[in-house]
């Protein structure tokens, strides 16, 4: 089942899913650099990857909301 969305909430998805991309990447760079040092904690690198991963899921959500079903 889709809900139809008007113009503001359409609105308001397209940017909090170019929020949650823009965190996404900024998440991406720390966890980049993070491995990149000679001084990474394993921990906090891996709890990093895990908000990514909760991100890259409500962004996936988001864009299937926003994206209409197609009858094929």
């Amino acid at each position: 089942m889709r809900i139809t969305l008007d113009a503001t909430e359409r609105t308001k998805l397209e940017e909090e899913l170019s929020s949650l991309k823009e965190e996404h990447r900024d998440l991406d760079s720390a966890i980049q650099a993070l491995e990149n040092s000679g001084m990474s904690d394993q921990l906090q690198i891996q709890r990093l990857k895990k908000r990514k991963l909760a991100l890259k899921d409500q962004a996936g959500r988001i864009e299937d909301m926003l994206t209409p079903d197609i009858i094929a």
